[in-house]
C-alpha cells in the first residue's frame, strides 16, 4: 500500500505513536509518506520506503497566524496525487482529520482517496474545556471513512462527548511497543551517574505538562527518601520542569532528582530504573507505561482513563486514586523493599508488554484496517456511480 501519515512532530505520545507505526509499516514494503510541518523526531535517520513532505504555512500580513491546517490539506491532496497514495491515515483529531476532508474532497474528481482518523485522546477531551471545537471536530470525526482509538477508554469517551457511535463505529487498536527496541538493557555506567549500588532508581518520562503532574513525583520521591535512599531521573521537558524543579529544593531532595531533559533513547533510562512513577491526571492509554513495561520495569500510576487497561494492579504494578501521593508512595516502597515481589512483577511486565501489545500483531491489526476501509470505499464510490 501507499499509506499517507499525518501528526504532530513533537515528544507527544500520538507523534511517537503515529512514527512507530510509520516505521514497522515501512520495514513490511509500504510506501509511507508522511506529511508535517516538521520530520517526526523517531524518523531520522529515515528508512528504505518512508518519505517525508514538508508542510509550510505562508505567513501574511492578513492573517493573525498562518492557515496551517489549510497548507496542510493543499500539501496532502499533492503528495496523495503526486504519489498514487491509496489512504491517508492522520493522527490526533484536531485539525487533521478536518484537513484530510479537505483533501479528499479536493481529490473527489481526480484520484478518491479515503481518510483514516486515529483519535489518542486530548483531540478528545478538549473538546470538554473549549465547547467551541466540539462541531467541528464531530463533523471530521463523522466524515472520516475509518475511525481508531488507542483504548476502550477513550473509545466511550468519544461516544459519550459526541454521541455519534450509534452511526461511526470506533475500531480500539491499541498502541504498541517494539519488543526488540524496548527491552531492558543493563547500562551499569550510567545508572551509577544517577545511584550508587544501594540506590532505588525511580523514573518519570513525559512531556512536563499539567496533566502528566510531574510534581507529584516529586513528593512521591520526598515520602519515600525518609525510608528509602531513593534517586527519581525525571525524563523530558516542558511547562511544568521549573515548578518540579523549585518543589524538589524545598522539599530537600534537589540532590536526589535529575531532570535529563529530552532523550531520543527511552529504552535505556528506562532500563536502569526500578520503577516508573505517571501520577497522570488523565491518560487515554499510558504509552510510558506500556514503554516501561517491556523494560521490566514495574508501573506505579494512577487509576485514570486506560492505565488499568495496560497496568495489572499487583502484576505488573500498582494503581491509586488521582493524587493520592501516600498511596503511591507505599505502593512503591513495597515494591522496592519486597525483592521477590519486585522480580516477579519484571517478568510480568515482559511478557504482558510482548504478547498483549506487540508490534507485529497490531501493525497487522492496521493492515487489516486499511484493507477494510479501502474495500469499503471502492464499494461506495461504485455505489454512486
Amino acid at each position: 500500500m501507499k499509506i499517507g501519515i499525518t501528526c504532530y512532530s513533537s515528544y507527544g505520545g500520538s507523534g511517537i505513536v503515529a512514527s512507530e507505526l510509520g516505521l514497522e509499516l515501512a520495514a513490511r514494503g509500504h510506501d509511507v509518506h508522511f506529511i508535517c510541518a516538521t520530520l517526526p523526531l523517531r524518523l531520522s535517520p529515515r528508512p528504505d520506503h518512508l518519505y517525508f513532505h514538508e508542510v509550510e504555512a505562508t505567513n501574511y500580513t492578513l492573517f493573525d497566524a498562518a492557515p496551517y491546517a489549510l497548507a496542510l490539506a493543499v500539501r496532502m491532496a499533492e503528495v496523495a496525487l503526486e504519489y498514487e497514495l491509496d489512504l491517508l491515515h492522520v493522527h490526533y483529531a484536531i485539525p487533521h482529520s478536518v484537513s484530510a476532508f479537505l483533501a479528499r474532497e479536493m481529490l473527489k474528481e481526480t484520484r478518491p482517496v479515503p481518510f483514516i482518523t486515529t483519535l489518542h485522546g486530548t483531540d478528545i477531551t478538549l473538546v470538554g474545556t473549549d465547547r467551541s471545537y466540539l462541531p467541528i471536530t464531530r463533523f471530521a470525526i463523522r466524515q472520516s471513512d475509518g475511525v481508531t482509538a488507542v483504548s476502550e477508554y477513550l473509545r466511550a469517551e468519544t461516544c459519550r462527548e459526541f454521541d455519534i457511535c450509534t452511526d461511526t463505529p470506533i475500531e480500539v487498536i491499541p498502541n504498541f511497543i517494539n519488543s526488540e527496541a524496548y527491552r531492558r538493557v543493563e547500562n551499569p555506567a550510567l545508572r551509577a551517574t544517577f545511584a550508587r549500588d544501594d540506590e532505588p532508581v525511580l523514573v518519570h518520562v513525559s512531556n512536563f505538562r499539567a496533566v502528566k503532574r510531574p510534581t507529584d513525583c516529586i513528593r512521591i520521591a520526598a515520602r519515600l527518601s525518609r525510608h528509602l535512599p531513593v534517586q527519581l531521573v525525571m525524563v523530558g521537558d516542558g511547562p511544568e520542569r521549573a515548578q518540579a524543579q523549585w518543589l524538589a529544593r524545598q522539599k530537600g531532595i534537589a540532590d536526589r532528582v535529575h531532570f535529563v531533559g529530552k532523550q531520543p533513547d527511552i529504552a535505556t533510562y528506562l532500563s536502569i530504573a526500578d520503577v516508573l512513577l505517571l501520577p497522570s491526571e488523565s491518560e487515554s492509554f499510558g504509552l510510558a507505561a506500556l514503554e516501561a513495561m517491556a523494560c521490566e520495569v514495574p508501573v506505579i500510576a494512577s487509576c485514570t482513563g486506560g492505565l488499568p487497561e495496560v497496568v495489572t494492579p499487583g502484576e505488573t504494578g500498582f494503581l491509586a486514586e488521582v493524587g493520592d501521593i501516600q498511596a503511591m508512595a507505599e505502593h512503591a516502597e513495597r515494591i522496592l523493599t519486597d525483592a521477590a515481589l519486585r522480580a516477579r512483577m519484571r517478568t510480568a511486565c515482559r511478557r504482558i508488554a510482548v504478547e498483549r501489545f506487540n508490534a507485529n500483531d497490531i501493525v497487522a491489526r492496521y493492515e487489516a484496517y486499511y484493507t477494510r476501509i479501502l474495500d469499503n470505499f471502492t464499494v461506495r464510490r461504485r455505489g454512486g456511480a
